[in-house]
């Protein structure tokens, strides 16, 4: 292992460099001195910069449809989830693992709903509101606000920092059709590494722009997020966010002229990865299964449908989610 001597005096842990009740820094990193730090091997094992690019930041478990059914992953229980941590850390792993997780028995109305996210994380209020409660009424000048087909995205890619975490619960439905379609994109991003590594770096590297503009009724909405469609730790290449949604993708003017072509290129292989049906995980919403989504991993979309079909959910604040895990011993 390499070390840089400032560095190594920058993680000093003694007492007079570091506070170990508040777990913060109390060296002034910008006037080193001639202080004499001593090192456990394993500590430094453990933080080294070649530790790192072996390790995974957050542990995963890549799937297509057929991997993710045979792992019979089981869903929370209401009642169990809403007063017994145990089970809150078993679905918390799940979904860390998965990108995915169900809670089932859950009241079928709006109130049952906020309740069950709330044991999670704290919910995150966006110009859609707090809680959100629609029908393909066309209230909102979104594709979702409608009857049609869905394909595969990500949501809300036009916020500079995309919402962590979806949650979806179908409080009825009276017709037909109307599935939803769940696609692991870090699987189809790792397929792209392995077959095309110079393509991965192209959509890992170049920003591209994603927008909302909504002029309907009372909503005056102009969102514009900027970045590349797969987002990686630089140390290790593992991809922490992917923003795919071709609905919100705004005009391509972020890409030299040089490299637009093998951009196209680029994002039509993980297109293909993301359509093959033996990526796609076809599930049916119905009233009392709730279901938590990683927006920055796992895609979604929906087959067209009949008759009256009522939804509602939220987006949860992706650090707390996170921070209820690592505060029940989860790596996350």
């Amino acid at each position: 292992m390499h070390f840089d001597y400032v560095w190594l005096r920058d993680h000093c842990r003694s007492a007079s460099c570091y506070n170990n009740k508040t777990n913060q820094r109390n060296l002034d990193t910008a006037r080193p001195d001639g202080h004499v730090t001593r090192y456990n091997l394993a500590w430094l094992a453990e933080n080294s910069y070649e530790g790192q690019k072996q390790s995974a930041v957050q542990p995963r478990i890549l799937w297509n449809s057929e991997m993710y059914t045979n792992a019979k992953v089981p869903s929370a229980s209401w009642e169990k989830f809403m007063s017994c941590d145990e089970e809150l850390k078993r679905f918390l792993k799940n979904f860390l693992l998965y990108g995915i997780a169900f809670v089932e028995d859950v009241p079928a109305t709006l109130d049952g709903t906020e309740i069950v996210t709330q044991r999670v994380s704290l919910i995150r209020e966006t110009m859609y509101g707090r809680m959100w409660n629609f029908t393909s009424d066309f209230s909102r000048g979104d594709t979702a606000y409608t009857k049609l087909a869905l394909d595969r995205h990500t949501d809300t890619s036009y916020f500079q920092e995309p919402c962590g975490i979806q949650v979806f619960h179908c409080l009825r439905h009276e017709g037909t059709g109307g599935r939803t379609l769940l696609v692991d994109g870090f699987n189809a991003a790792d397929k792209v590494l392995q077959q095309s590594p110079e393509n991965f770096e192209l959509l890992s590297r170049i920003p591209i722009k994603h927008e909302y503009i909504e002029n309907q009724g009372h909503h005056r909405n102009h969102m514009i997020g900027i970045g590349p469609v797969l987002n990686v730790y630089p140390w290790n290449n593992e991809v922490y966010m992917i923003r795919y949604n071709n609905y919100d993708r705004a005009t391509m003017n972020t890409v030299p002229h040089n490299v637009v072509q093998r951009w196209y290129v680029a994002h039509r292989q993980l297109t293909t990865e993301l359509r093959k049906p033996e990526n796609e995980l076809w599930v049916k919403l119905k009233p009392g299964k709730v279901l938590f989504i990683d927006n920055w991993r796992v895609l979604h979309g929906r087959e067209s449908f009949t008759g009256l079909r009522q939804l509602c959910g939220c987006y949860l604040t992706r650090d707390d989610v996170l921070n209820t895990a690592r505060s029940l011993g989860l790596q996350a």
